[in-house]
């Protein structure tokens, strides 16, 4: 059997004898276009190449691109597990031509690939082709040798593909696979055309034309060619099946699902371990690729896909979290093609077996309430919009969760209701949807980028240097010159200034010239990744596009942001050190006056783990190792055990930064394109400020070095010093001197309790003392305390308790306005009288309600601290009333 890896590899083998750039996968995460939530075509990463935006070295290419359907227009979840051919996870293999090949070398290529290299018979094929597109059609009967009857044309946008209303388009040429007439369905274009008989497995888009307003306006400059073949189907193809979850990938992961659940694979078990092996594959490629569990945007959608594979492995039994241990499966089938994975495995595996403890706890709940709502529904019944709302809201279900669970039951759900619910938070998502591409496409950078190419950063051995201006911007237009007080963007075609990117701040300096040019630089940027946009304003002179431009970086602020860099890099490596190898950097700031650094951990630090990270650090700086770069390819260097940070895109050669020493090697080793320290001792000290939550999973440090911390540390001797003065101790003595201070406070604040329980009970805190008085044929005595802590009063009822000797005693204490009353009843008289019958007359007198306790001792409130008198009265009253009714 041809596995799925040996295809994969043998289509970009195919393509690259034929002349065609190997290119790798771009991350999931796209990032040049932000209309997109995730990349979803092979295509995406092309886009801007397609357009003309953006040029490369090479005018063909071919891809296996990772692609995810799971969200927005393109959103094929509700299908998966359920059909024979959704993913949301999937590979587009693709070959594209920019400009350089066209219709006949396309076909050709796409024929001799399925029939020669991997030997479909060709009567088994059949294509599709625009209504109007004749050549296509000549060219297929005349490289395929394939007859009228099997070349199809189809009069629908099915066959013609567009970009949008504006942008290049073109007609499609489709292959098709016959399975076989023992399977029901038509070819395509005939009614049955949904049947699964004919299998579509490649498109070829031909770009020629250019579309304005949704109108063909004319033909494209560089006539293109972009092709895109689903791995799964063409494996599922190639390995004599007819279902895409019957490849060997699949197959896999649906066994160790069922050998994890002790379930079989078949009958009503085969959807659930469908949807568990596709999620696994999605959340799997999604973490690696720098996304996380949220509540908004990707995230949101990612724990999506996670939670209804969770609910499918509820459905099968699984007692515990499952989702995790299929990881070392998915790493062992698709770690070969995509090493990101092994390097992500440990953060996958936390990151799963975090959601799914955490979606456990509400599952049951979740699924009771559904049951209680569905109790008198049946087949061909909705749900209530408003319930499943509830659901996403209380339990956090989302709508296809919902929706799932009730597919079985054959039950709808009232989406407009839902919707209309949910309008405030789909409102909300949106608007953090929109823009959140890593990179908006702007015509203006490529114009530059394309006229002049890219920035040459001298930075990294220099402070200073010149450099010719090649584009000047103001008011987002293209100028030719500027004067005093314009605020500018300045390019030059060489620069020390580093552009922020990598979380590290751009740098700010000077350009001038001999001629009284001087314009201040408050921040460098990096549009596209390769340009360096000054933004300045000017202070005298004038600039102008072809001038010669000397350029000086503030050296102070360089160096302070050289340091809290070099200190983030040792600080990823004390995380994993001390927390373990699952800490992913998520963000990051690198600025003058500090660090911020995030990462991915499913709990606050303790005080240990802070101090233990922070020795780590300061002993690394201590060390003064030098800091050694390389430039290596990006494999190279992971292969030497460069940590790369997921989701990052990089090119085709990278800087390895290595720092400090550890046991048999580098302390730190990671891709970085930033500025740093030379020797590790010129971060002089780590000083950690604060931890906090940034989101589930995600933590954040933020921390001082050199000079700011050295301040930050002053600034707490001060306060120190301030204190021990204060204490009139040394600053040594403050811990010591403050616990005997709280001691002795606790103390006297006893001693004053009791002093005022005594002056009040002797006479001095409120009512004349006196002996107690005969009420109902009993002691009594009865007190207002003004003053008395409401806590000392128990403490007070046993001392009175003890004059009486017989008796009853009440007391009220009274403070800021209330009044706390207790009652006492002594041994011998509680078979007759009850404390708590006699402390609610009490609590009414002042204005409260109940009062409780034992027969012997009870307590009450109430808010009229002036009718104390009034209490005591009405504990008289109740006595009198109780020898009335005996």
């Amino acid at each position: 059997m041809t596995s799925t890896n040996d295809i994969r590899r043998s289509f970009l083998d195919y393509f690259e004898r034929e002349g065609h750039a190997k290119v790798p996968s771009a991350p999931l995460v796209p990032h040049n276009d932000p209309t997109l939530m995730f990349v979803n075509a092979g295509m995406v990463p092309f886009k801007n190449v397609f357009t003309g935006l953006e040029h490369r070295d090479y005018s063909t290419a071919t891809s296996s691109q990772k692609c995810v359907r799971a969200g927005g227009k393109h959103n094929d979840l509700d299908n998966v597990g359920y059909t024979a051919r959704h993913h949301t996870f999937f590979e587009m293999l693709g070959n594209f031509s920019f400009g350089d090949y066209f219709k006949d070398r396309a076909i050709e290529l796409a024929w001799g690939l399925v029939t020669k290299e991997w030997g479909i018979d060709p009567k088994r094929l059949l294509v599709t082709v625009f209504h109007e597109d004749d050549q296509a059609a000549d060219l297929w009967k005349k490289i395929a040798g394939l007859p009228e009857d099997r070349i199809i044309r189809i009069a629908s946008s099915d066959n013609f593909w567009t970009m949008g209303d504006d942008g290049p388009c073109g007609p499609c040429s489709e292959i098709f696979y016959d399975h076989g007439d023992h399977i029901p369905g038509g070819p395509p274009g005939s009614p049955d055309e949904d049947g699964d008989r004919f299998i579509e497995i490649w498109n070829l888009v031909f770009m020629q034309y250019v579309q304005a307003g949704g109108k063909i306006v004319g033909d494209l400059p560089k006539q293109s060619i972009d092709t895109g073949m689903g791995l799964e189907r063409i494996a599922a193809l190639l390995q004599g099946k007819h279902d895409n979850y019957d490849i060997d990938t699949f197959v896999a992961l649906i066994d160790e699902s069922a050998a994890l659940t002790g379930t079989s694979t078949g009958g009503e078990n085969k959807a659930s371990h469908r949807v568990i092996a596709d999620h696994l594959r999605a959340s799997g490629f999604l973490v690696a690729d720098g996304v996380l569990p949220a509540n908004e945007g990707r995230g949101y959608v990612l724990r999506r896909i996670m939670r209804r594979a969770m609910r499918h492995a509820h459905l099968l039994g699984a007692k515990e979290p499952l989702m995790h241990r299929l990881v070392p499966s998915l790493v062992s089938e698709m770690g070969g093609a995509y090493p990101d994975l092994i390097r992500a495995q440990p953060l996958i595996e936390a990151t799963l077996l975090q959601e799914e403890t955490r979606f456990r706890r509400t599952l049951a709940t979740g699924l009771k309430l559904l049951e209680e709502a569905t109790i008198e529904l049946g087949a061909g019944d909705t749900l209530a919009g408003e319930t499943a709302f509830k659901l996403y809201d209380t339990y956090g279900f989302p709508y296809d969760l919902t929706e799932d669970a009730l597919r079985s039951q054959s039950i709808a759900v009232d989406r407009a209701g839902f919707d209309a619910a949910m309008a405030e938070q789909k409102a909300a998502a949106r608007a953090a949807w929109k823009g959140s591409g890593a990179k908006a496409s702007d015509d203006i950078w490529f114009d530059i980028a394309d006229e002049v190419g890219s920035t040459e950063f001298t930075g990294y051995s220099a402070t200073e240097s010149d450099g010719q201006v090649v584009a000047l911007i103001k008011d987002g237009q293209r100028v030719e010159r500027a004067g005093p007080g314009d605020e500018i963007v300045i390019l030059t075609n060489q620069t020390p200034f580093y552009g922020e990117s990598g979380g590290q701040m751009g740098d700010a300096g000077i350009v001038s010239d001999d001629k009284g040019l001087r314009a201040i630089v408050s921040d460098t940027s990096k549009p596209l990744g390769r340009l360096h946009a000054h933004q300045a304003t000017v202070e005298s002179g004038d600039i102008a596009v072809g001038d010669t431009v000397h350029l000086a970086i503030d050296v102070a602020r360089r160096d302070a942001i050289r340091a809290n860099h070099s200190a983030t890099h040792l600080l990823h490596a004390a995380l994993r050190s001390t927390l373990g190898p699952h800490v992913s950097q998520k963000g990051s700031l690198v600025a003058p006056d500090r660090l911020r650094f995030d990462f991915s951990h499913p709990s606050a630090l303790t005080a240990e783990e802070i101090a233990a990270i922070e020795a780590d650090v300061n002993a690394q700086i201590r060390h003064n190792e030098a800091v050694t770069t390389r430039l290596m390819t990006p494999d190279d260097a992971i292969a030497a055990g460069a940590m790369a940070l997921f989701g990052e895109k990089y090119g085709d050669e990278v800087r390895v930064l290595s720092m400090g020493k550890a046991v048999d090697k580098h302390f730190s080793v990671e891709l970085c394109g930033g500025t740093h320290v030379t020797a590790l001792g010129d971060i002089a000290i780590f000083k950690i400020v604060s931890e906090s939550a940034v989101s589930s999973g995600v933590r954040r440090i933020e921390a001082l070095t050199g000079e700011g911390a050295r301040q930050w540390l002053v600034g707490r001797d001060e306060k120190l010093r301030e204190a021990a003065s204060v204490l009139k101790s040394s600053p040594d003595e403050v811990p010591a001197r403050i616990v005997s201070l709280v001691e002795e406070r606790k103390r006297l604040e006893r001693e004053l309790a009791d002093a005022k329980k005594a002056l009040a009970l002797g006479g001095g805190g409120g009512a004349p003392a006196a002996g107690p008085e005969q009420v109902a044929g009993v002691n009594f005595l009865g007190q207002v305390l003004d003053g008395l802590d409401p806590k000392a009063l128990r403490g007070a009822i046993d001392d009175a308790k003890q004059r009486v000797g017989s008796g009853i005693v009440a007391l009220v204490a009274v403070n800021d306005g209330r009044a706390s009353v207790a009652v006492g009843v002594t041994d011998d008289l509680i078979a007759t009288h009850s404390a708590v019958d006699l402390v609610k007359a009490a609590v009414e007198a002042l204005g409260g309600k109940g009062g409780g306790g034992r027969p012997d001792m009870a307590q009450g409130g109430g808010p009229d601290g002036d009718k104390g008198a009034e209490a005591l009265a009405a504990v008289k009253g109740a006595l009198e009333a109780a020898k009335e009714a005996a």
